[in-house]
């Protein structure tokens, strides 16, 4: 597989999937083309599993951030009667 950062310099014109394909056969033919090997089953995995982790993380931050917008638009003593 090659990285996309390594392609990008052969697209000529928009963004289109043949565009694309010149593109990468351009890239492939060039002796200095490195190129990244393919993940395992077990690497795919854990990199989803990180993935979902970071996304359950913004989405608990986003929900107390939510929660103390709202509550603080109540008065205190509403505030204090919600949280007991």
């Amino acid at each position: 597989m090659n990285p996309a950062d390594c392609v990008k310099p052969f697209v000529k014109r928009g963004k289109t999937d043949a565009a694309d394909a010149e593109a990468i056969s351009e890239a492939v033919t060039r002796k200095t083309m490195r190129f990244v090997p393919i993940k395992s089953a077990d690497q795919q995995a854990a990199a989803m599993v990180l993935r979902t982790r970071a996304l359950l993380i913004r989405q608990q931050t986003q929900a107390i951030n939510a929660l103390r917008g709202h509550l603080s638009k109540l008065p205190p003593s509403a505030r204090l009667k919600w949280l007991r």
